[in-house]
């Protein structure tokens, strides 16, 4: 990973397709979940039966035809014909909705899967990765990559696949029943189609990024500007912060106007090879039907089975771009899994037992990267007693809580609660023993009763109730109108910096 410390933006470095897919698999194909692995497979099962009822259409289509053509027909023989092709396209729909429906539930407990472990695993980092961050551009990459996983499947399930079965099974239909030259025909301007759009397509990509960029830094800019609102008020600093945002808006505009002039290029030309195709094997059937050796409905059946085989093409470009952009968003998303954990509990660690409290630093070092700011720091704070730290600003206070807490681990020396090293016991036991009031006054965009109650999970509300009168704080509440329920905003800014305290 790479962090852009410039522009303060998250930007993974690239990896190829096939280990993007690598890491993605697992979720699409679970080893611990069967069911899941049933209705995958029952999905992929109907897909291959849809496409073979659609390749059965074209030749029912043309063997009505020439029975109307021929005027030597029945009404039974007719109603035979044409009532074969209706059920065939009944079919087509019904594997085609019944994919959908077992194919739904795998696609969304992928994305729950993939968005619930990057989520975990970002609380799992250590505080230095978080303080290098930008939660705008953080959250924008997770957003990104959670609609990423969405999109790829569909395309795949619904579009990649079925084409690659189409032109497999259209190449062969048309092969057997009128010859190698329309499969050969068929199979040169596919190639070249392909080729054209893969070519032109990977050199557009340089413009998506752009835009993914500027887009991040526009979100991160956003965001950064709105959480802080109100020191944008102090400094009468609205102008600036528009403008700021209005350099990144700029560059998405100028990349998105590139992206979308090089989107005509390309459909312009898929349009001339697409037509190119159709002009080539239309004039060998009718070539064909002036030699007698093929029918009026062998010429519709060709025709409907390069239509057949055409029309998917046309999505074929905006399809690969999607799914290339797709990769590069979960890409993203997944390196973040790949951020080592710099503080971790190791495999033998003990639960914290806590008796008298004493905490002890002993000979403790620690440096934010060649910032050295504790040297060999050593005191012990007794059971019952208060100990208070002072210094200069910059001069490591905040950074002794945070080894305490285990945000950081020390580059040498010990810190002990009760004799123990917190390095050799859980985190979680760490921190469950130890009471805080930070030096900002956090809060969560939600209740003053699920504030209140923030780390007693499941207190009940005689409890919660019960804590707010200790804290002096039960008459306050009670003056509001909506009580316990009342929402204190994001980051708590409906409140007063003496209320949130």
């Amino acid at each position: 990973m790479a962090i852009d410390s410039s522009q303060s933006t998250y930007f993974p470095p690239e990896r190829s397709a096939a280990k993007i897919l690598a890491n993605f698999w697992p979720y699409i194909w679970p080893a611990d979940n069967v069911r899941l692995r049933r209705r995958a497979a029952i999905a992929m099962a109907l897909l291959l039966a849809q496409q073979l009822a659609a390749a059965a259409i074209p030749p029912l289509l043309g063997r009505a035809v020439d029975l109307v053509g021929g005027g030597a027909f029945t009404v039974a023989t007719l109603a035979a014909a044409v009532g074969a092709f209706v059920v065939v396209r009944l079919l087509q729909n019904a594997f085609d909705e019944l994919k959908h429906f077992f194919f739904a539930r795998v696609a969304q407990r992928a994305i729950r899967s993939a968005a619930l472990q990057t989520f975990r695993h970002l609380h799992s980092l250590s505080l230095r990765f978080h303080l290098d961050r930008q939660t705008g551009g953080l959250s924008r990459v997770i957003e990104r990559g959670v609609k990423s996983i969405e999109l790829l499947l569909s395309m795949m399930v619904f579009h990649i696949i079925p084409t690659l079965i189409q032109i497999i099974l259209v190449s062969g239909a048309l092969w057997f029943l009128f010859g190698w030259q329309y499969a050969a025909i068929s199979a040169a301007a596919i190639t070249a189609y392909v080729f054209f759009t893969v070519k032109v397509t990977e050199w557009r990509l340089q413009f998506r990024r752009r835009m993914n960029a500027a887009d991040q830094r526009a979100h991160t800019r956003a965001v950064d500007s709105l959480l802080n609102y109100e020191t944008v008020k102090y400094f009468n600093a609205e102008s600036e912060e528009a403008n700021r945002y209005d350099e990144s808006l700029t560059r998405y505009e100028d990349a998105a106007v590139k992206n979308r002039t090089s989107l005509s290029l390309l459909n312009i030309g898929q349009g001339i090879v697409i037509a190119a195709g159709l002009f080539a094997v239309l004039m060998l059937a009718g070539a064909d039907a002036l030699r007698e050796t093929r029918t009026a409905g062998d010429f519709v059946t060709i025709y409907s089975y390069v239509v057949h085989l055409y029309l998917p093409l046309n999505f074929l470009g905006s399809v690969y771009r999607e799914i290339r952009q797709a990769l590069t968003d979960m890409d993203a998303m997944f390196s973040l899994l790949d951020e080592k954990t710099e503080v971790y509990d190791s495999p033998d660690a003990r639960v914290l037992q806590a008796r008298g409290g004493e905490i002890e630093f002993r000979n403790v070092r620690f440096s934010y990267g060649r910032r050295e700011v504790l040297r060999g720091v050593s005191f012990v704070v007794r059971p019952g007693k208060k100990t208070a730290i002072v210094g200069a600003s910059g001069g490591g206070k905040s950074t002794i809580a945070r080894l305490l807490f285990r945000f950081y681990d020390p580059a040498s020396g010990a810190i002990l609660i009760d004799g123990q090293d917190i390095r050799e016991c859980t985190q979680e036991s760490v921190r469950s023993k130890i009471g805080v009031v930070p030096q900002d006054a956090v809060l969560f965009n939600d209740t003053l009763r699920q504030n209140i109650g923030y780390g007693a999970f499941g207190a009940d509300d005689d409890a919660i109730e019960a804590a707010a009168k200790k804290a002096s704080l039960s008459d306050f509440i009670s003056q509001l109108p909506e009580g316990y329920e009342t929402r204190v905003g994001e980051r708590g800014l409906k409140l007063s910096g003496g209320e949130k305290q």
